[in-house]
């Protein structure tokens, strides 16, 4: 018989997000160096899961949760560029590379993984010949290995004493710059505005009623020819994402993009690659997006990096991913909670199904009583704990994003 699990439950009177003064919201896109590196290492970690199962029969221990790209150097003009300076990509963590007679390629891998990544998410790198790709995945230390093994029969191990943290629902603002993003990146804006690099950042920032965006865009410099045509390019963004942001709040959202040019120097974002690895801006996994792709400062979070993390055992991942669809279903299945925010703490080698800790914070609307809500609360999350299971397996078959 499994132990109680610890799931608390607390009434918050505080004001939900989207009634306070002021949030800031971030949100770096696919071709961000940050948001690469993490796409990297996270597909990695799900290559590896694969090729431990077809060959071993069970996913072995790993975790590819550090990386780097290291920006190159390009000559950049209108109507032409090109990258003189190779950008590099690293892949570094620890992997089983043998079990039993087997042996698991985990480099190979590693580097075969980053480079079809980059091949899907960049249209205008020459991969054979502007990057250069490098993994120096070790063996894992014997004590979280131990740890691993200890658990691949039963409910696994955590592998470290972390915490996971998640929120719902989104805000207007929020969702305005999660979405914006993931418009400007779509297939379809790409062939309306091809001049639109992958590499673009988004920061909200909600003053009442009123949003602000900020926008990044490295445009692609062989689809622009001249300054008139680079500022006819801007505004046609500009007023695509001014139609587009109505379509998902009534606030007033003012839009501004590549604010750092210089438009009588003729300064301004243009790159050959719509990258901005390709001339000096760095990548290191976990300094960008959460699991739920934002940067919230005004929210709770958890600076830890998920991507990469192992899927099986690793709290870094499957907390996160988990607090996040945990709270997600309070606000959808329980009538009169406005806003909740969910926190999982792990102890090292104990089952993932039995937290130290999880802990919910509930805002109440208006009609609603806490006395209504704990209950079903705390058996929302008791369900999710018993099917972490399942959350796993999904987890390593790449059904959620880190980033």
């Amino acid at each position: 018989m499994r132990n109680m699990r610890n799931i608390s439950v607390h009434k918050l009177d505080t004001a939900p997000i989207f009634e306070q003064n002021v949030e800031y919201i971030e949100r770096k896109g696919i071709g961000h160096p940050d948001s690469l590196i993490d796409g990297i290492v996270d597909a990695t970690s799900h290559a590896l899961c694969k090729e431990y199962i077809n060959n071993c029969g069970l996913i072995l221990h790993h975790n590819v949760d550090k990386g780097l790209i290291i920006g190159g150097a390009a000559e950049v003009g209108f109507g032409e560029a090109k990258i003189t300076k190779k950008i590099e990509v690293i892949v570094t963590g620890r992997a089983t590379d043998k079990f039993e007679n087997t042996r698991i390629e985990v480099n190979d891998i590693a580097k075969e993984v980053a480079k079809n990544y980059l091949k899907e998410n960049s249209r205008f790198l020459d991969l054979d010949n502007e990057v250069i790709f490098d993994s120096k995945i070790a063996m894992g230390s014997a004590d979280l290995t131990q740890i691993f093994a200890r658990g691949k029969d039963a409910v696994p191990l955590a592998n470290d004493t972390s915490f996971g943290i998640g929120f719902a629902p989104f805000s207007d603002t929020e969702r305005l710059v999660l979405e914006t993003e993931n418009y400007l990146n779509s297939k379809d804006y790409k062939r309306i505005m091809p001049s639109v690099g992958e590499d673009i950042k988004v920061m909200g920032v909600r003053e009442r009623e009123k949003i602000t965006l900020t926008i990044g865009i490295a445009f692609v410099a062989n689809y622009i020819h001249n300054i008139e045509e680079y500022v006819n390019a801007k505004e046609r963004v500009r007023s695509d994402v001014e139609k587009f942001a109505k379509k998902l709040t009534d606030k007033e959202v003012n839009i501004h993009i590549n604010t750092g040019d210089s438009l009588e120097g003729a300064e301004v974002y243009l790159t050959k690659s719509g990258l901005s690895c390709e001339a000096g801006d760095d990548g290191s996994v976990g300094r960008g997006n959460r699991v739920n792709g934002l940067i919230t400062p005004f929210r709770h979070m958890s600076l830890e990096a998920a991507a990469g993390k192992n899927p099986v055992s690793h709290i870094g991942k499957i907390y996160n991913i988990l607090a996040t669809e945990l709270s997600k279903d309070i606000v959808n299945e329980i009538e009169g909670i406005t806003e909740c925010d969910v926190a999982i703490l792990s102890q090292i080698g104990k089952r993932i199904d039995e937290p130290l800790n999880l802990n919910m914070n509930l805002k109440i609307g208006k009609g609603a009583s806490f006395e209504s809500v704990e209950a079903k609360a705390k058996k929302i999350a008791d369900r999710w704990l018993e099917d972490i299971g399942k959350l796993t397996i999904d987890i390593s078959l790449g059904k959620y994003k880190t980033f």
